[in-house]
Parts: C-alpha cells; sequence; structure tokens
C-alpha cells in the first residue's frame, strides 16, 4: 500500500521502517505508537532526501527530546568550524540539530549537514531567503519565499519552522499592545516588517495551503513557530500570545487533514508558575500536537547562565507534557555560542530533559538512574563514568583530586557514607582514623 507521510501511513494501517525504529529505541509497542501518529500526539521527522537520519520520534509517550541550534551567519561564515560542531553534537547523541544558517554558504552547510547527520534536521527558510535570493527583505515576493521553502525539502530537511500564525489582526494587538519586549523571534520579526513593508498579509499565513503540497511531497513535518513567544518573563501568557496560539491551533487541523505531521513551538521567557497552565493550553489549543519549547527561562537576569535558567524551565516544562527542548546555551542574548558553549547547553538541556522523563514515567528513564545509584553503592566509578550524561567531565573530576583510597573521593576520604555503611552490613572492620 502506498503513503505520503508517516501521518498517511499512520492512518492506513501501515507500519514503517521508521516506526520500528523508533517503537524498538523507545521501549513501545509499534501498533501503539503508529496510533498515536494517527491522532498528531507523535511525530516522527523524516524527509524522503534524508538517507543517513536515525529516525526519532517526539511526543506523548516518548523520552523528551533535545534540539541544538547551528548554522553560519554574516560573522561567522566558517564552514568547517561548524561542521566541527555539528560532529560534537552528534557525538553527544543529541536527536535533532536546526540549521539556523543566515548568511553565506547556506546550502553547501546544509547540504553537508544533512548528508552526515543520524539527527533529525530543522530549519528557518524565512532566515535564509535574504541570502539565498540575495535581496532586500521588501523586495522577496510570495512565490520566492515558497522557492526557498521548496529547496529546503528538496534538500532533504526533516522539520520547518514557519511563523504561519502571526496575522495582520495579531500584528495590530502587537502594535497597540504594551508589550515590554515586543517581538523576539527572529522570524517573526522578519515577518512583521515584511507585511509592514508591503501592506499585505503573512504569505506564509496566505499560502499555507502551498506549503503544504511541498511538506506533503517530502514528508516535512511542519513546526508551526511561535512568532509572538514572550522574550521577558514580563510578556509571558499575554493576549498577544494567545491569540497566536489559536490561530496555530486552526492551521494544525489544516496540515493534519493533508496527512502533514505537526508540532507547536512554543516559550520563551516565563515565570515559574505559569509553565505548568501554558503546557496545557497549548495542548488543549492545539489538539494534542507535539509541544517544542525554547527554554523556556525562568528569569531574565543571568545572561552567561542561561542555560540554567533555561533547564529549570525545561524540566519542569517536560514534566507537565512537554516532548521536546530546544537546548539553550550560556552565550544566549550575548553572541554565537562556540563549542564549549554549546556542549554546555545540550548537558544542561539533556538533563532537564532526563528529568522531565522520570516525573512522566518514560519507559527506562528511572532505570538508568537506578543503575547509577547501584554503582554509586558498589563504589564502582568506572561504571559511574560509563553510565554519566557527560562521563568524560566525570572522569576529570576524579583524576584532578585522587584520593588516599580509592573506593573514596577527595569529598569524604574514609568517611565515605556508602563506604562505611558497607563494611558495617559486611561485619567488616572500620577504621577512621
Amino acid at each position: 500500500m502506498n503513503y505520503t507521510t508517516q501521518m498517511d501511513a499512520a492512518k492506513k494501517g501501515i507500519i514503517t521502517k521508521e516506526m520500528e525504529v523508533v517503537a524498538k529505541k523507545e521501549q513501545i509497542e509499534v501498533e501503539k505508537l503508529r496510533e498515536l501518529i494517527a491522532k498528531g500526539q507523535v511525530v516522527i521527522p523524516a524527509n524522503k532526501n534524508h538517507k543517513s537520519l536515525s529516525a526519532e520520534g517526539v511526543g506523548k509517550n516518548l523520552r523528551t527530546k533535545v534540539n541544538v541550534n547551528l548554522g553560519i551567519s554574516r560573522d561567522c561564515m566558517d564552514v568547517d568550524k561548524e561542521m566541527e560542531k555539528v560532529k560534537t553534537a552528534i557525538d553527544m547523541n543529541i536527536e535533532a540539530i536546526m540549521d539556523l544558517s543566515s548568511y553565506g554558504k547556506t546550502r553547501e552547510f546544509r547540504e553537508k549537514l544533512i548528508d552526515v547527520s543520524p539527527a533529525m534536521i530543522g530549519s528557518v527558510p524565512i532566515y535564509d531567503a535574504v541570502g539565498y535570493l540575495d535581496k532586500e527583505l521588501k523586495d522577496i515576493t510570495e512565490e520566492e519565499f515558497l522557492n526557498v521553502i521548496r529547496q529546503h525539502a528538496i534538500d532533504g530537511v526533516d522539520f520547518i519552522t514557519i511563523h504561519a500564525g502571526l496575522t495582520r489582526s495579531v500584528c495590530k494587538k502587537i502594535k497597540n499592545n504594551d508589550r515590554l519586549t515586543h517581538i523576539v523571534s527572529r522570524g517573526g520579526s522578519l515577518l512583521f516588517a515584511w507585511m509592514e513593508l508591503n501592506d499585505k498579509e503573512n504569505p506564509i499565513y496566505t499560502n499555507f495551503d502551498k506549503i503544504l503540497d511541498i511538506c506533503e511531497e517530502y514528508d516535512v513535518t511542519v513546526s508551526l513557530g511561535d512568532a509572538c513567544r514572550p522574550g521577558s518573563i514580563a510578556d509571558s501568557t499575554d493576549g498577544v500570545q494567545i491569540d497566536e496560539l489559536i490561530v496555530l491551533g486552526e492551521l494544525t487541523k489544516r496540515a493534519w487533514a493533508r496527512n502533514v505531521q505537526v508540532m507547536i513551538e512554543g516559550p520563551g521567557h516565563m515565570a515559574i508558575d505559569e509553565i505548568e497552565a501554558n503546557v496545557v493550553l497549548q495542548k488543549r489549543i492545539c489538539h494534542g500536537a507535539p509541544f517544542y519549547v525554547l527554554g523556556p527561562l525562568v528569569t531574565d537576569i543571568a545572561p552567561g547562565y542561561d542555560h540554567i535558567t533555561s533547564a529549570i524551565g525545561g524540566a519542569l516544562a517536560s514534566a507537565k507534557g512537554v516532548d521536546f527542548l530546544c537546548y539553550v546555551t550560556p552565550a544566549e542574548h550575548l553572541r554565537l555560542p562556540n563549542l564549549e558553549d554549546m556542549k554546555e547547553g545540550i548537558i544542561a538541556t539533556k538533563i532537564a530533559a532526563h528529568a522531565g522523563d522520570i516525573a512522566k514515567n518514560v519507559a527506562g528513564a528511572r532505570e538508568w538512574d537506578n543503575k547509577m545509584s547501584k554503582a554509586r553503592v558498589d563504589l564502582d566509578w568506572e561504571e559511574q563514568f560509563k553510565l554519566c550524561i557527560d562521563p568524560e567531565k566525570a572522569r576529570r573530576y576524579r583524576e584532578e583530586s585522587r584520593p588516599t583510597h580509592e573506593d573514596s573521593c577527595t569529598m569524604c576520604g574514609k568517611m565515605c557514607s556508602m563506604r562505611t555503611v558497607k563494611k558495617i552490613l559486611k561485619n567488616e572492620e572500620v577504621s577512621l582514623i
């Protein structure tokens, strides 16, 4: 039986090879997975032209996935240096890479990325439009925007972020609203500018059906971007954000009618006590579609440490039902992340995702922690390193401060609680001098 997309296959009762891969990774029955995909509650972003892909699922009952943002820009155009980050991110077993390239040899980078990456690849085509077309923003035509989207699909991008919910009605409310940080979404701000400069409706909204044609042809998942996400805790959960979310819910149904898979993007900056309500609201308004968030950052005052502010918010968001976390690095709000920034951002976000998975009782999550606890009780340092989320750092810390007694560490030495209790339980002598 033929099918066009993973969702189309799922609705027809077909088990695809991608579904089988994901079911095995997630320790879930493949038939149950198929049902969730048919309902739109799980997506498998898998472009037909991404040949190196190791499929991942995003959504209900699955592990919380982590995305890494990379790409070249006007100030940092070194493709080889960015590919070094790609290799490191892949070695760290991330599930997704978003190519946010906006200037220079963007297609060269994208093609190299897709060629080597087993991780799913996302992009924001509007970022690429100005450089790819070599035209000022206001002069880009609606057809040219579609051409850039089509090129990304042809190249093998698995999911695209499009800011289709930023209608003129929503824009009017932005202009009449006392938002502290206005529009902080780069894609949203570009579309807002284009709409104002050309006195037209959002071309991504008016051409949504044509975009679905492209996505259906190549099985590209639509990630409905939140152009109006709050860029400060002062703006979180305001009327502008909610108005756009309502539009995204309507667009979700239109995409599903065409068997195009959908994710919904979300905040952003948000006070910690608003996170759970936002997750519930998104899931309700957008009919249970997978939820993909940046952070959320729970305070605005920590530049240089925003991998921590976002991990705090990300852990709670994941625990309450968020399916996909976009990493935030220590360089957020300050500069393009370097290799070390990227690594710190990945680790912080992976910790947040796993903490959420424990709360959601995702298959295998608690078992990992239990194995680590057993290795600690056994004072088995090699097993602890093996189970670490960052083995290199853990091993380096121990090597930098070696204990007198190898079955302890320099924090407690012979007073190590694990060592003491273990000896007592074995009826052995306890000597602390």
